[in-house]
């Protein structure tokens, strides 16, 4: 599988897997978790999307079981979470209300948090997971310094920013800001002509998209207007409609990385036949009608 480069020590695969559901699978046990895990190894899927707040604080210890089953797996990993968001939730008593926080003091404790939930010694991609309205770019800028320098940390990015938001981070930081993810699907057009990944492009950041597949809403018969067009744009194709969305986000010259997650086995199995699907220019364009509900202008 094609490898995308964001540093000189930190590669991507071309998709990634996305742990954000994994605790709502009925089997939650080392062993199914592993088996997620080399299902998409086996397809040279080796990068993993976390975050600290995912399964109500529960997803990175689900990672973190199957890794102290089978240690040899970290190694073929790459391992990115999150942090910056904190919910109201039993195992936290200390909120009372839902918020961003990029503290340098919430930060470093967050990745200390994560690296042992993991069982890891080092995550390879810190992403702050939302925009703060309250963030102080020279401390947070400073705190993800201090992270990378330590070891910590490999890399670090940004999660759901607008430009201006991680231009401001970035002007305050020494390390580069290697990866912003955003939303990105047939019906979350927004960033294709508001000049997020335009200016991405620029800066040279590789986007992410999670939620490629607008969380099943693709597939709603009562959802979308946009869905029937695309279940028949598939079938003229001859494929499946969750590979043509993937494969049409790859198509994309930003070198889109979508964020794939699903508790089931077999399609996990499947997630790289969208790399085998070639988007003509024109197939391109009928999909993004099919989300913008019109022609283009």
């Amino acid at each position: 599988m094609e490898r995308i480069k964001l540093t000189d020590e930190v590669e991507f695969s071309r998709l990634v897997f996305g742990m954000w559901r994994l605790g709502d699978d009925e089997d939650t046990s080392p062993k199914h978790v592993a088996a997620k895990i080399k299902a998409c190894l086996d397809q040279g899927i080796s990068t993993f999307d976390q975050a600290d707040i995912y399964g109500d604080y529960g997803s990175e210890v689900l990672l973190g079981a199957a890794l102290k089953d089978d240690p040899g797996l970290k190694a073929k990993m790459e391992i990115i979470t999150k942090c910056d968001i904190c919910l109201i939730s039993d195992s936290k008593p200390e909120t009372r209300v839902k918020h961003y926080d990029t503290s340098a003091q919430h930060i470093a404790a967050s990745v200390d948090d994560s690296l042992a939930n993991m069982n890891i010694d080092q995550i390879d991609c810190l992403l702050l997971h939302r925009p703060d309205p309250l963030m102080d770019p020279a401390e947070t800028g400073a705190a993800l310094d201090a992270l990378v320098k330590s070891g910590k940390v490999k890399s670090v990015g940004v999660s759901n920013f607008r430009s201006w938001d991680w231009q401001l981070l970035q002007a305050h930081m020494n390390e580069r800001l290697v990866t912003n993810q955003i939303e990105i699907n047939p019906f979350a057009l927004d960033c294709f002509v508001n000049g997020d990944l335009a200016e991405m492009q620029r800066a040279s950041i590789i986007p992410q998209a999670w939620s490629p597949l607008a969380g099943g809403k693709l597939f709603a018969d009562d959802g979308h207007p946009g869905a029937a067009r695309l279940a028949r744009l598939a079938a003229r194709e001859g494929i499946p409609l969750d590979v043509m969305a993937i494969a049409w986000l790859l198509r994309h010259p930003a070198n889109i990385l979508p964020v794939i997650g699903t508790n089931n086995l077999e399609r996990i199995s499947g997630l790289s036949d969208a790399l085998d699907v070639q988007v003509t220019r024109q197939l391109w364009f009928e999909i993004y009608e099919a989300g913008l509900g019109s022609e283009v202008p």
